[in-house]
């Protein structure tokens, strides 16, 4: 039987440093950073694949996840100058 996949929406940023750092809402503490978005995509797989593991063992992180994430829904950009 194959196994079902999940998706998770990341969130995407660029630090001043330049460093692209993302965080997936849906699993609270699930981030991690990199300097190019091919390797932040490699790292946010990692960093989700973890947070799933813990989830199936700590009960903490699991009452974690349903106290504190959210699944945003994308708006949009705006800069506003003052």
């Amino acid at each position: 039987m194959a196994k079902k996949l999940q998706q998770f929406k990341i969130i995407i940023e660029q630090d001043e440093d330049g460093y692209f750092v993302g965080s997936v809402p849906a699993l609270p503490g699930c981030h991690t950073q990199a300097k190019t978005l091919t390797e932040l995509n490699k790292r946010i797989r990692e960093a989700i694949l973890l947070c799933l593991e813990v989830a199936k063992t700590d009960i903490r992180y699991r009452k974690s996840i349903q106290d504190f994430s959210y699944e945003p829904t994308f708006v949009g950009l705006e800069v506003i100058k003052v």
